[in-house]
């Protein structure tokens, strides 16, 4: 029997925080990912198994969703890319347990958005107005 008491975090509290603003809640975030390429060698004489040896990290985009509101900060930014005269920021999502105490944090570095959507509109509807912010960044880091 283990004794190992491990914490599990629900995925619906969580803030966007760029440039040390908070920037609002999201009803969703994707593209917490990395992946490092490798390159296969093979040892001549080792039949068992080939090298793996570690290249480059990628980082997808990330994806931001939320409902619409009247703030245009985030398609201020996307607009300066538009025309050229963007600044890269640096940012963090946000995870909180249910008392609201940060339990966990991506840091990611060095972002400006590179596509925005905006919502799908549907007289037949009554679902919430929801845009999409993709950001193009340079990494990735976890702090517990």
């Amino acid at each position: 029997m283990s004794d190992w008491n491990h914490t599990y975090f629900t995925t619906y509290r969580f803030w966007v925080e760029i440039d040390g603003l908070l920037v609002g809640s999201f009803s969703e975030v994707s593209g917490l990912e990395s992946e490092t390429e490798y390159e296969t060698y093979e040892e001549g004489g080792v039949n068992s198994y080939s090298h793996r040896i570690p290249k480059r990290t990628k980082y997808p985009h990330l994806v931001l969703k939320r409902g619409m509101t009247d703030c245009s900060e985030l398609w201020d930014w996307y607009e300066e890319v538009v025309n050229g005269k963007f600044k890269r920021k640096s940012g963090s999502i946000i995870m909180e347990d249910v008392s609201g105490k940060e339990k966990c944090r991506w840091n990611f570095y060095e972002a400006y958005p590179s596509k925005w959507t905006g919502p799908s509109l549907n007289a037949t509807s009554s679902d919430v107005s929801i845009e999409t912010l993709e950001l193009v960044h340079n990494g990735l880091k976890t702090i517990l």
